[in-house]
């Protein structure tokens, strides 16, 4: 494998991003035993599906959000400028991929993210360099774990699957890359899935270990 495998494909939120909807909902929520009920209003909908493929807008989903978890639009708007602050950058994952950068290994994002949170997320971080190409579900109106978006990120920069590690924290998304015959990776940090990166890649492994001491 480590004589075929030469791209790197991450997952955003999760991977590069924290992601934390219990977080989130805990901000606006105080009395415990209500809080699942209001995280799956608002992330376990099928709106908010829709919202990330882009086949919903940002002010469709707070008019169907604001009656549905019964809160006003101004404090549904705000628990959505809540979801766009909380994605803050995982340090120890940006060291990886900027290691991984300087290895001249080239890298690509596959990430399931409203037009409206991606754009954001553009002016906010500034790692964006790193990717050779970047495919959001909200752009081109597909999403994980469907073999569309996949197949789409492939051919879009000619890329092999026998050749491309794709790095995921959704077990659903890393099972359908694995039927496309991507190399996968199942992300639960970045110290793990560094050293899942040593099995697959010739990496420097002077970059790594100056990675791995800033962990």
């Amino acid at each position: 494998m480590a004589s075929t495998v030469r791209n790197v494909i991450f997952d955003l939120g999760g991977v590069v991003l924290d992601w934390n909807p219990d977080h989130i909902v805990s901000r606006f929520q105080p009395v415990a035993e209500l809080r699942a009920a209001l995280k799956a209003a608002l992330f376990g909908h099928e709106d908010w599906r829709l919202f990330d493929r882009g086949t919903l807008t940002e002010a469709e989903l707070i008019d169907r959000l604001e009656p549905r978890v019964g809160r006003p639009k101004q404090e549904v708007t705000a628990i959505l400028d809540a979801v766009r602050d909380s994605l803050v950058e995982k340090p120890e994952t940006v060291k990886l991929i900027r290691a991984l950068q300087a290895q001249g290994t080239p890298l690509y994002c596959l990430s399931n993210m409203p037009t409206a949170v991606y754009t954001h997320l553009r002016r906010r971080h500034n790692f964006w360099d790193a990717f050779s190409g970047i495919v959001i579900s909200g752009e081109v109106k597909m999403m994980k774990p469907e073999p569309a978006v996949f197949e789409h990120l492939l051919a879009t920069f000619s890329l092999r699957p026998e050749e491309s590690v794709f790095i995921d924290d959704v077990l659903a998304n890393i099972d359908a890359a694995k039927e496309m015959g991507l190399h996968t990776i199942w992300f639960k940090d970045a110290a793990q899935c560094r050293r899942e990166l040593e099995q697959v890649l010739r990496l420097d492994q002077t970059l790594l270990d100056q990675a791995r001491r800033n962990d």
